[in-house]
């Protein structure tokens, strides 16, 4: 079993679709600890009604970046998680927990990247006019929404498709790609380890 640790910074819906993927044998592992950096965020309350310890801390009452990273993979270490997913975690991870998990920490972007990278994705793809984004899920490199690209998934946008539409049908692409992309991350980085 492959015990993974889910970043979230908002209403952890993605969190919620990995952790009912665990409990149903989608995936091959078990979420072990939910990491929140914004303190009374509706993750929280999902990771407490599914079990799952929760760190959450305010990055403002630490020193530095290094600081809260340096206890964050001391609490990982704790449980033990061999992967990280970062479920709307808004901040770009830093070289600590980079060092401590290279080829370990997946994100996922709403939109075909390398096509609107960054904050509100979905605003930039509707601003541009574009009739597909999608959804992306990666690696985590040191760069914003940069990492190798594991899955991609197209969504379209409809000439009458309001924001709140187009969010739908990424979020429902997520809740569906997200867990297949850690099944298939565990099944290869386990077929790597075992050589």
């Amino acid at each position: 079993m492959t015990n993974i640790a889910v970043f979230a910074s908002g209403n952890g819906s993605n969190f919620q679709a990995v952790a009912d993927a665990c409990k149903n044998g989608t995936i091959a592992g078990d979420v072990v600890l939910v990491v929140c950096d914004k303190p009374g965020a509706f993750v929280e309350k999902r990771a407490e009604q599914a079990g799952v310890p929760l760190f959450s801390f305010s990055p403002k009452s630490y020193s530095s970046k290094a600081a809260f990273e340096m206890e964050l993979v001391k609490k990982l270490h704790e449980q033990q998680a061999d992967l990280i997913i970062l479920a709307g975690y808004m901040r770009l991870i830093g070289e600590n927990l980079l060092k401590a998990y290279e080829g370990r920490i997946l994100n996922i972007h709403p939109s075909l990247l390398p096509a609107f990278p960054g904050l509100d994705a979905i605003g930039q793809a509707l601003e541009a006019e574009v009739k597909v984004t999608g959804v992306t899920v990666h690696l985590v490199d040191e760069g914003m929404d940069t990492g190798p690209i594991l899955a991609q998934k197209p969504v379209t946008i409809d000439t009458e498709d309001k924001r709140t539409d187009v969010e739908a049908k990424i979020r429902q692409i997520e809740h569906t790609l997200y867990p297949q992309t850690v099944q298939y991350w565990i099944e290869a980085y386990k077929g790597v380890e075992k050589h």
